[in-house]
């Protein structure tokens, strides 16, 4: 909608330049000569010097329309493909900083139920070394018991 209306004020403008050219090429060509043939090459000195003009602001309005309708609709385009792109990029390390993070948890976790499992261990440990010390306490008491009752036996 905007190529659209901007290409008609264009257009507008050249009609306008043309006009205005052809105007004030005449007006610029009324100098009085004495030589017809002076006066004929003046008027077509003038005459191409117009269509020099002419060309020139065609050419230029060419290249106008050329810009926005082909070069622009292309850098536009570019600038679409490199958001997408940089919005790609993004995504992905997006995608990596979660993995990461995921890993690390998965890691902490692992730590975590390593450390409990130590702990455990550590636990089912001292309850073996108590249940030893128990028993060999018991044993010594019972070794003391019976060398007692021998004693008191040997001394009955």
């Amino acid at each position: 909608m905007l190529n659209r209306l901007l290409m008609v004020k264009v257009w507008l403008l050249l009609i306008v330049l043309a006009k205005a050219l052809s105007m004030n090429s005449p007006a610029s060509a009324q100098i009085i000569q004495t030589n017809p043939q002076q006066t004929e090459s003046f008027q077509e000195r003038m005459r191409q010097q117009q269509e020099q003009r002419n060309q020139q602001t065609q050419q230029q309005f060419k290249e106008t329309w050329l810009r926005q309708n082909l070069q622009e609709p292309r850098l536009q385009q570019q600038q679409i493909i490199q958001q997408q792109d940089f919005t790609r990029q993004q995504q992905e390390l997006i995608r990596e900083q979660q993995l990461r993070l995921q890993h690390e948890e998965t890691r902490l976790q692992q730590q975590e139920f390593t450390q409990q499992q130590q702990l455990r261990i550590q636990q089912q440990q001292l309850r073996q070394d108590q249940q030893i010390r128990q028993q060999q306490e018991f044993r010594l008491q019972e070794q003391r018991l019976q060398q007692q009752f021998r004693q008191q036996k040997n001394k009955l």
